[in-house]
């Protein structure tokens, strides 16, 4: 008979697997979805922020309360209501009957409700693994873990690609059976391992605190990404200040809240632990600086590189999803050998050694010109995710293994949290920097490269007009920019351009030629951002410790 830790390691593997399947497959199908539900990237990229990242903040907001809950109502229960909450989304996004605002809003309900069910799964699935198996096995199952985290990434780019090509629906119904056999399999054979204490008391205040202040700070950052009156971005929208006040009042006031209740559900004592703490902050800085990498190399890829090397818009999402691929085969190939050594050898030297692994990859994106060699790009991409998968898994264990038995659920939900906010926020940073450095220089690239195309003044002074944030995500979704700004314009106006003209700035050269400059430049600082938090990142994991700290007295059976 197959032992239960392995039983329980696969079905945690397979949650983990459909989940980050789901994320990487609407990134890259988000061009087909948008087209299916006939909405302009131009008009309504704000939908397209929250397809992308209302999955994430739903996810973030909720993991520490269903956290707690699970160490109170049991881990592998709310962690089988995961399972099927996360395919009822599914299957609603499948069915998703509207077209237009009416469906893109539709998509975001039904995103969230997958986002409730992830949180369900995120918030127990590493807790489930600890309790399952002993100490000095768990660096390798959670690492084995992980892989699934990022093999489910690298199925997402390759399949969305493929499904999105037939039918936009597929790329939600694919998610389907495999909800439902892991659902069906993880209440038959899951089992509750942990020490369940009854009679406790949710910390309603608390969850109201920090769940509010995390959503608000989060919505805020998405909504300051959004065009407001004649400015670029949406950060003097006051709105998004309001947003970004309030819900930094609450998360302040939510530790002395916490303080103050018999039962908080955000367990403070753990950070008295020197190896949770040293383990969180190394999460968190890493998170910060990899949350957004993947969307703006995707971007570098489709909106420039794949353009100029003769690729149509159509085609350019497919291509950098399999381009991106050198990323998740170095963390494949490092995850599980890091967790392995890091049960037998201790986390602060692997850990630590991944961070600045990651950090010279970020210096080799740095040194990178705009028209790069595909192999020197692949060669830096495969170095971050060697580093990626050195520090994640090592990481985790060490997180894991510090706390107490009975807080497990508490501490996985806290150390997701901590993590998933960090990467949605390093995304809205890294779409900023991009931004407002596109906004000061886009204009005169645009203006001045219509110009040179024989166009007339005026209509270079339109091009010049171009919110850099409607050219920056039509690129991402596949969209020419330039034949969408002709389509937006009178007929009359239009005429007047020379047929050649209109021929040589519709074609897959003329946008990504007049951007390239100002998107590296403003890349390029995004990506020294990134390697310094690494060295933040590599300095904390260096503080956990020599040695894991185990806690003597464990309260989990192993049978």
């Amino acid at each position: 008979m197959v032992e239960y830790k392995w039983v329980a390691l696969s079905n945690t593997t397979l949650g983990t697997l459909m989940a980050s399947i789901d994320s990487t497959i609407v990134l890259i199908a988000l061009p087909s979805i948008f087209r299916g539900i006939n909405i302009d990237p131009f008009t309504s990229f704000q939908y397209m922020l929250w397809v992308l990242f209302g999955y994430s903040i739903v996810t973030a907001t909720l993991l520490v309360t269903f956290g707690r809950l699970s160490d109170m109502f049991g881990r592998v229960k709310l962690y089988n209501l995961g399972f099927l909450i996360f395919t009822i989304g599914s299957i609603l996004l499948f069915i998703t009957p509207n077209q237009g605002d009416a469906g893109a809003i539709e998509l975001i309900v039904f995103r969230i409700v997958q986002g409730i069910g992830g949180a369900f799964l995120f918030a127990n699935s590493a807790a489930i693994i600890t309790d399952a198996f002993p100490a000095n096995e768990r660096g390798k199952a959670l690492g084995i873990n992980q892989i699934s985290f990022l093999a489910g990434s690298l199925i997402g780019l390759v399949l969305g690609g493929i499904l999105a090509v037939y039918d936009w629906r597929l790329v939600f119904l694919v998610s389907v059976p495999v909800g439902v056999v892991g659902t069906a399999w993880s209440y038959l054979k899951l089992k509750e391992q942990c020490t369940i204490r009854k009679n406790q008391k949710l910390d309603i205040w608390g969850n109201i605190a920090f769940g509010g202040g995390l959503t608000l700070i989060l919505a805020g950052f998405i909504y300051g990404l959004i065009p407001y009156g004649t400015s670029a971005m949406g950060w003097g929208n006051p709105w998004v200040i309001a947003s970004l006040a309030v819900g930094t009042t609450l998360l302040v006031a939510f530790p002395f809240i916490e303080r103050h209740v018999a039962e908080p559900m955000f367990r403070l004592d753990l950070f008295k632990i020197r190896a949770f703490t040293a383990g969180n902050l190394a999460s968190f800085f890493s998170s910060m600086s990899r949350g957004g990498v993947m969307i703006m190399l995707v971007i570098l890829l489709q909106g420039i590189w794949l353009p100029l090397h003769g690729y149509s818009f159509d085609s350019t999402p497919f291509w950098a999803g399999i381009l991106m691929i050198p990323m998740s085969i170095g963390f494949v190939l490092t995850g599980p050998i890091s967790g392995w050594l890091s049960d037998k050898h201790g986390a602060r030297l692997l850990a630590t050694a991944g961070m600045v692994i990651s950090a010279c990859a970020f210096i080799g994106f740095v040194l990178l010109p705009v028209d790069f060699i595909y192999i020197a790009f692949a060669a830096i991409l495969f170095i971050m995710g060697i580093g990626g998968g050195i520090f994640a898994s090592p990481n985790m264990a060490s997180i894991m293994n510090s706390v107490p038995a009975e807080h497990r659920g508490a501490a996985s939900g806290m150390r997701a949290t901590i993590q998933n906010s960090a990467s949605t926020i390093s995304q809205a940073v890294f779409f900023t920097i991009i931004i407002v450095s596109l906004s000061a220089t886009l204009p005169g690239a645009l203006s001045a490269a219509v110009t040179s195309a024989g166009a007339s003044p005026e209509l270079a002074h339109i091009f010049s007009a171009t919110p850099a944030s409607g050219a920056l995500f039509g690129a991402f979704l596949g969209y020419n920019p330039v034949v969408t700004i002709l389509h937006s314009l009178p007929a009359s106006l239009v005429s007047t351009i020379p047929p050649a003209t209109v021929t040589y700035i519709t074609g897959s050269t003329f946008f990504p030629n007049a951007i390239k400059g100002p998107f590296m430049t403003a890349l390029r600082e995004a990506f020294i951002i990134g390697a310094v938090m690494c060295i933040v990142a590599a300095v904390c994991s260096a503080l956990r410790g020599k040695k894991q700290i185990h806690k003597p007295k464990e309260t989990t059976k192993h049978p």
